[in-house]
């Protein structure tokens, strides 16, 4: 069997990847061009993908092709009516990172809430040295306690960060994005409902029909202007010229996001307009990848690639 890793960058250098050779040839490449894909997949029985896209042009010549698995759970990459005219099997990967999303989700959220880029500023700049006071708080903040929490799309990380929040004594609510029935144990509200009542609003939902564009200048103007936003679901979720324009406007006090439209993020993105991190932080799509949860993503690719030839 050949097993082909299209761009295992996507996974990382650190992440052992020796238990495919148990399983028969393997082919590893850092990051594969779509130019690139049909040479290099042309004998491949099993390909491991990220990112890159599968489809009639960059897989059409493997006919030894049984299985594509994604070192991921969104499978917006593959063409599903190609694998399935195909007889090509797929797999993708879900909950590998749950517990790593909802700790960045709040690493953000508390980061902004506290103003902590502001109080760094205020002592490594020499200011506290200066005070003459034991603290400075010019930057009000508050309590998370009481707060409102509204949650757009209550699936596995959505949940923990809704069970999270409850035990930080916050009011937590949701929006499901797929209008699926309210779920035991949590406070369902329409969209309205939730962007004008929450403290902090942070997404969790995938990409699709529903949620393309969800987040756009209509909906940030319905936001408190106290409001924390927080994307750690998918980029084009957002209109990034309208968040923008409601942090440069004061709609919104803030937002924290770890998915852009385009990633690498672009030169010409409007967001890099705002260079103030109490209004604005931006990591760059690692909400999910600690090494815990790059080393469970790689045993289930395993696991699945035995599974599916056993």
């Amino acid at each position: 069997m050949n097993i082909v890793f299209v761009d295992a960058d996507t996974i990382g250098s650190d992440i052992d990847l020796s238990g495919f050779s148990e399983l028969g040839d393997v082919t590893v490449y850092g990051n594969t061009a779509e130019s690139e894909m049909p040479e290099r997949v042309r004998e491949a029985d099993v390909i491991i993908v990220n990112k890159t896209e599968v489809n009639a042009r960059t897989v059409g010549v493997a006919p030894r092709l049984k299985l594509v698995c994604v070192s991921a759970t969104g499978t917006n990459n593959l063409d599903m009516e190609f694998l399935e005219r195909r007889g090509i099997a797929w797999r993708n990967v879900a909950g590998y990172s749950t517990e790593n999303v909802a700790q960045h989700t709040f690493t953000l959220m508390f980061a902004l809430l506290e103003k902590l880029s502001y109080y760094d500023d205020y002592v490594k700049s020499g200011k506290y040295t200066e005070g003459g006071s034991f603290t400075h708080f010019s930057n009000v903040f508050h309590e998370l306690q009481n707060l409102t929490w509204g949650i757009i799309g209550l699936g596995n990380i959505g949940r923990r960060v809704a069970d999270i929040a409850g035990a930080f004594g916050c009011r937590v609510i949701y929006y499901s994005t797929s209008g699926s029935p309210w779920q035991d144990g949590y406070e369902q509200v329409d969209l309205d409902t939730l962007l004008k009542s929450s403290d902090i609003v942070s997404v969790h939902a995938p990409l699709n029909d529903n949620t393309l564009d969800l987040m756009n200048a209509e909906a940030f103007r319905k936001m408190k202007k106290t409001a924390i936003f927080i994307n750690v679901g998918r980029g084009p979720i957002v209109v990034e010229e309208d968040l923008a324009d409601a942090l440069e406007q004061g709609e919104i006090a803030a937002a924290g996001l770890d998915v852009l439209r385009t990633e690498s993020m672009t030169k010409d993105n409007p967001l890099c307009r705002i260079q103030d991190s109490t209004k604005l932080l931006i990591t760059p799509h690692i909400a999910w990848a600690s090494v815990e949860a790059r080393r469970r993503l790689v045993d289930i690719l395993l696991e699945q690639v035995r599974g599916f030839f056993a």
